[in-house]
């Protein structure tokens, strides 16, 4: 007969695989959905659109920043989006936030300062969204238009949802500055560790009560 402990131990093992091989199963999954869901665009006319924070270098935008800002332009001019919300915070004290770059680069490219709103405390993708609808509340917003990277896109979108914007749309910078296969590997392998660790500790994080 079997020994309590060795058959414990050997369910132990089991269930250490099943989660491994679950868990890889997923990743690959996540991949697969992260890839292709950066490759919808949809032009849809809303109230606003957020522009997800990236790095600002000094009083610049990062060429990541800039990009996501054009692509929010362009759906202003066009007609796609009537508010900009741009989002991020700062990096040390002594710099401007996110945001703040991204706005004066804004309308450096002609977007009037008065369709253009900012947050200037979010430092990770979640709060973005978090501020984003906060602001966007204030101003009657209910159609959105998300603005990020394609390999953001599909967490964006999760995090848009669960943040109260319930009818909120994609569309990925076309433009965007990771655009060669050695760029977009390790973008990629980011998105797909941050993509699943946001799902497994989604219920924790429901559990404790942090408003999701």
């Amino acid at each position: 007969m079997m020994k309590p402990y060795n058959r414990l131990l050997r369910w132990s093992l089991r269930l250490v695989i099943a989660a491994v091989v679950a868990l890889l199963g997923f990743s690959t999954y996540a991949a697969f959905a992260i890839w292709t869901y950066g490759e919808k665009n949809q032009m849809v006319r809303s109230d606003a659109a957020v522009v997800l924070g990236a790095a600002a270098w000094g009083d610049e935008p990062s060429p990541v920043l800039r990009e996501r800002v054009n692509h929010a332009v362009r759906l202003y001019k066009e007609g796609y989006a009537k508010l900009l919300i741009l989002t991020g915070g700062r990096a040390d004290a002594g710099n401007q936030a996110e945001s703040e770059v991204a706005r004066s680069y804004a309308i450096g490219q002609g977007v009037p300062s008065s369709a253009i709103r900012i947050e200037t405390k979010s430092t990770i993708t979640e709060q973005n969204m978090s501020y984003a609808y906060e602001i966007g509340v204030q101003e009657g917003v209910r159609v959105w238009t998300i603005v990020s990277d394609p390999l953001h896109m599909k967490r964006a979108m999760v995090m848009a949802k669960h943040a109260g914007m319930e009818e909120a749309y994609a569309s990925p910078t076309q433009t965007s500055a990771y655009r060669t296969t050695k760029s977009k590997l390790p973008f990629l392998l980011r998105e797909t560790f941050y993509y699943t660790g946001y799902w497994i500790t989604l219920p924790v994080r429901r559990a404790l009560g942090d408003g999701l």
